[in-house]
């Protein structure tokens, strides 16, 4: 079975390892003109983790990736601990696999070295893509064009694929802005701050930091309800000084990771409402072209992992039967990635509080029973993509 992947970010590349592995003819193509992820920090949870693990990238995980210890979720202005629950040597023996933190880079080359060099074309933009008969055609922007079983629609949120499709639809703005910046560990280490991820809360806004890059960098993440910038981009400079003002009332931990800033880029949240499908004949979408969603629950990687891993298990399984086996893909993973983008925008909500009683109640609840405690979580970190079957 021929399968062509319409973009090279992690989604698109850990689905053609899984199906690679599946024993299936896969290519990649790719528009940009080298693999490599713009932005900073991604969290895998065991739900992904083992999937790569299994694709036999532990090693390079391991060197590329932190494990943190804990997520530490605190108040904005006292620093008070909300809820620290444990992500490190626990949550690796209750669910067979560890936690990490990368470099979006440094986890999407270690993919990109995983896939046969042949198997991968870069500086093809997808420009249309017909269906004829057993086959589906992609023409690209450079002239050529591939032909194939099944076409994988990896491109993000602005889909190409889904345009041509299903028909173009807007993403939508959600109304928050965030600012990233990439720091030097040298120049926070005064900060003692610990091997975590770090959620700060507070009235319309909260700030996420997690050390990456095998622990050279700390990722930071200032998000802001109210945004006036609706650029989506990644690679828009922001001003640092706009930043700083924010959050100039904020802990003192988070004023002086923003300190350190030699430079930040701001870039508007967006999403999607739920599509109704997300495969059409031969055609299917995956990761962020058919699901996007907030990153308030780490899972927007995580979640494309996910779809390539059930994705390449039923289409190896169901060879003769293309578009049953991507009706099934999508009966699977559809409720579970919608579940998690309700949850990604309800986070929204919680984490931008103001102070008062609806802050006080989230504060005692997040005390007594901890949404990311083990016990809460087993339902996302124990799911296994890939022990899926092809029938219902």
């Amino acid at each position: 079975m021929r399968v062509a992947i319409i973009g090279g970010g992690i989604g698109g590349l850990s689905a053609a390892l899984h199906l690679l592995k599946a024993g299936l003819d896969v290519h990649v193509y790719e528009q940009a003109p080298r693999i490599g992820e713009i932005g900073a920090g991604i969290q895998i949870s065991p739900n992904a983790s083992r999937l790569l693990i299994r694709l036999g990238l532990k090693s390079a995980l391991d060197k590329a990736g932190v494990r943190p210890q804990a997520v530490h979720q605190r108040r904005w202005d006292d620093g008070r601990t909300l809820q620290r629950a444990p992500v490190g040597a626990e949550v690796e023996a209750t669910f067979g696999a560890p936690y990490y933190h990368f470099h979006r880079g440094d986890l999407a080359e270690l993919l990109g070295n995983a896939v046969p060099a042949e198997r991968v074309h870069l500086g093809h933009r997808l420009v249309d893509l017909e269906e004829r008969g057993d086959k589906v055609i992609a023409r690209f922007e450079n002239g050529t064009s591939a032909e194939a079983d099944v076409l994988v629609g990896a491109d993000g949120i602005h889909s190409k694929v889904h345009a041509l499709a299903f028909g173009h639809e807007k993403a939508r703005f959600t109304g928050c802005v965030a600012w990233r910046g990439l720091v030097p560990a040298d120049r926070v280490r005064h900060l003692d701050i610990e091997v975590a991820s770090h959620n700060w809360m507070g009235p319309d806004g909260h700030v996420v930091h997690y050390w990456v890059g095998a622990g050279r960098f700390m990722n930071v993440v200032c998000v802001t309800e109210h945004g006036e910038w609706t650029e989506e981009g990644w690679t828009t400079p922001g001003r640092v000084a706009d930043v700083a003002a924010r959050y100039a009332d904020w802990h003192p931990t988070v004023r002086g990771l923003i300190a350190a800033f030699s430079e930040t880029f701001i870039w508007a949240l967006h999403d999607r409402t739920e599509l109704p499908h997300w495969s059409k004949g031969r055609v299917t979408l995956l990761g962020d072209a058919c699901h996007p969603m907030l990153p308030f629950m780490a899972q927007g990687a995580a979640q494309s992992i996910e779809d390539g891993a059930t994705l390449a298990t039923l289409l190896g399984a169901e060879p003769g039967d293309i578009p049953a086996a991507l009706r099934r893909y999508e009966t699977l993973r559809k409720p579970r990635a919608t579940r998690l983008q309700e949850a990604s925008a309800a986070n929204r909500v919680r984490f931008h509080l103001h102070d008062g009683p609806d802050q006080q109640k989230r504060d005692a609840a997040m005390a007594a029973s901890g949404d990311r405690s083990i016990a809460n979580i087993g339902w996302l970190y124990m799911h296994d993509a890939s022990a899926v079957t092809p029938q219902a």
